[in-house]
């Protein structure tokens, strides 16, 4: 069982003093959320802060090209995340008159906005009572729970838990909690406000692994797609590249083949355009 005091009261005290802390402007929350998508919060705070110089507000952001939005994305990797949000950006031009829409339903229309981004946007830009469930929450819930969670079971007890009207501070606690305390590996249990109702306190196997919601290791990234698929927008980024360039760009010399093949990847995502077997950012 949780203690909403006790946790409230552990999060006005414990808070990480993060930019996107500091607004309820819906579009700055909406940049922030898709950022912090598999991306740590270390990497975000620079990047964030430059982007919302360039793009201040979803017109602008709309208006620009989407090659432009990739290139102000540098640094943070996952790049089709910035040519979704340039296509959530224009949906909201477009369908919501610029303005963000402000219900579940709306906002999970949009690209690249599912169920957790839209219910983090609804508690930190409009103060709605949604309970915000990421992995590091995820992970508290299952502990204090002492077993796994089903997908219904582990937004069901988010829910349960939330205090009414404190929806801001009860998530900002609760993201921090499982950030800095309740870790996936050497949790602080001894400094977990949480520690009386906790079903686990650390002692037996974790009821965290395998529990929905929960993220697991991920696979390698060296030498993998995703790493040439990198390499390959960074360098779209400076300058177009030629066909017969890719394999050096994207760190397989010796495999042609490959570098088209996901070469192809990005033009399918959006993230690249070939013309005349040259490759450039839309």
């Amino acid at each position: 069982m949780i203690e909403a005091g006790a946790v409230l009261a552990w999060g006005e005290a414990s808070r990480r003093d993060l930019p996107w802390r500091r607004t309820r402007e819906p579009w700055a929350v909406l940049v922030s959320e898709v950022m912090l998508q598999q991306t740590q919060v270390a990497r975000v705070v620079p990047v964030y802060e430059r982007f919302l110089e360039a793009f201040p507000d979803v017109a602008t952001c709309a208006a620009a090209p989407p090659g432009e939005v990739v290139r102000r994305w540098a640094g943070l990797g996952y790049n089709a995340r910035a040519v979704r949000l340039h296509g959530a950006a224009t949906a909201v031009v477009g369908r919501f008159g610029g303005q963000l829409p402000s219900t579940l339903a709306e906002l999970t229309t949009l690209p690249g906005v599912g169920p957790y981004t839209a219910r983090a946007v609804l508690a930190f830009a409009f103060e709605a009572d949604a309970a915000v469930v990421d992995t590091n929450v995820a992970r508290v819930l299952a502990r204090t729970a002492g077993r796994r969670l089903s997908p219904t079971e582990v937004q069901a007890r988010a829910d349960a838990a939330l205090p009414t009207g404190r929806a801001w501070a009860w998530n900002q606690a609760m993201l921090d909690l499982g950030a800095t305390v309740c870790t996936s590996r050497q949790p602080r249990c001894g400094a977990c406000p949480v520690r009386p109702g906790c079903a686990w306190r650390g002692d037996g196997p974790d009821p965290a692994a395998g529990s929905s919601g929960v993220s697991g290791r991920q696979s390698t990234f060296a030498g993998s797609d995703r790493q040439g698929r990198g390499r390959l927008v960074d360098a779209l980024r400076r300058r177009p590249v030629g066909r017969g360039e890719l394999a050096g760009v994207m760190g397989w010399p010796d495999d042609a083949e490959r570098a088209v093949r996901v070469a192809g990847t990005l033009v399918r995502d959006g993230l690249a355009v070939e013309r005349g077997g040259t490759f450039e950012l839309p």
